[in-house]
């Protein structure tokens, strides 16, 4: 038997197999009009036809939980009853094919309110351009972009409730699995940072601290999400500063997770997705086959908490090896089924498993 293969249960809900879809932006959402935010047929393809390929979740890419929280002017977002709609029907297929559909609710923070990447315009869009104001912790700037207006009180409670409205609207519209977006830079991960959290307040300073928005937007999603439904929280693991590598800048560390994931269980929080980076853009990031999963094995081993590996796993042996030697629960793909929407299909053939598949394609196999 293959432990890729074998279905992971979290609380009453089934996932068929443990090799999971990633999100992955698409930049493909209209950026204005009646439709703003909104998955189209572009969204609709990606998502289908990772399903019919056999990935037992799904997770759609960053959706934003406000308008402002758009990573870009042409992401997802969750924030009317226009975007719940066609979510639904999304939802609807992916679970025809047997694929769980799951949704990461999110807000980019200081990184906020580019154009699409392949559309001439590099980084922050001007407001005359479509971009608009970016919020964050503190005033401090992502690199080179323009520097953020610092959330205040009412700002912060205002973030916490939209994250609440986003997964009320993700459960309407058929979504299984909710995932709090707490990486990569963007704005629970600035939080937790302290290479971009520089406040004087309840929420920064300490870890405790610099935990508490986070812990508060968790919170509020558990309390609006079904007892008998999984809540996942992507995690940057480590900032590669500080604690991680020869960089001596200050940041968050691989032992701040395990603090961090701690929390997060003893608040409903039902797996770590585990990634890496993204709050420094010039952090020493060592990249190669499998170099995120070791954080996860450790998170799983000290914490108990389950975890899902990510970051260069191409290889079925690879991803067998991972599950099975119990490093991570489950792995997620993200740019290997952007090459292959079939991988699972495959990887299940060369470990000797099976995957459900459609019967317009069984001549093929």
């Amino acid at each position: 038997m293959s432990a890729l293969f074998e279905p992971l249960t979290l609380r009453s809900l089934t996932i068929p197999n443990r090799v999971w879809m990633a999100p992955m932006c698409q930049y493909s959402a209209a950026p204005e009009g009646p439709d703003t935010g909104a998955p189209g047929d572009w969204h609709f393809q990606h998502l289908a036809s990772r399903a019919v390929g056999g990935a037992g979740l799904i997770l759609t890419e960053a959706t934003a939980v406000l308008p402002e929280g758009r990573i870009s002017t042409h992401d997802l977002g969750l924030w009317n009853d226009r975007q719940q709609q066609a979510f639904a029907r999304i939802t609807a297929f992916l679970e025809q094919q047997g694929t769980v559909p799951g949704i990461q609710l999110a807000h980019a923070g200081r990184k906020a309110g580019d154009g699409q990447p392949w559309g001439g315009v590099r980084g922050a869009l001007a407001p005359e351009d479509g971009g608009w104001q970016a919020v964050a912790p503190s005033a401090v700037a992502f690199g080179d972009r323009p520097v953020p207006d610092e959330l205040d009180a009412d700002g912060i409670r205002r973030v916490v409730r939209a994250f609440a409205d986003a997964a009320r609207r993700a459960l309407d519209a058929g979504f299984k699995v909710a995932e709090v977006h707490g990486a990569h830079g963007y704005l629970v991960h600035s939080f937790l940072s302290p290479f971009s959290n520089h406040r004087t307040d309840s929420y920064g300073g300490t870890v405790q601290n610099r935990m508490r928005f986070a812990l508060e937007v968790v919170e509020a999603v558990r309390a609006v999400w079904p007892d008998e439904l999984p809540l996942f929280f992507r995690t940057s693991a480590t900032d590669w500063l500080s604690g991680d590598t020869a960089d001596e800048r200050e940041g968050w560390t691989g032992e701040d997770t395990v603090l961090l994931a701690k929390e997060l269980q003893a608040r409903g929080v039902d797996l770590l997705d585990v990634s890496t980076g993204g709050i420094a853009p010039d952090a020493p990031i060592p990249v190669g086959p499998g170099y995120q999963v070791p954080f996860a094995e450790t998170v799983r081993g000290r914490t108990g908490l389950p975890t899902g590996a990510v970051g260069m796993i191409t290889e079925p042996e690879q991803a067998e090896e991972i599950v099975a030697s119990g490093r991570a629960d489950a792995v997620l793909l993200a740019r290997e089924l952007l090459r292959n929407p079939v991988w699972p299909q495959q990887a299940a053939r060369r470990l000797g498993a099976a995957v459900p598949r459609p019967e317009q394609y069984a001549r093929a196999f």
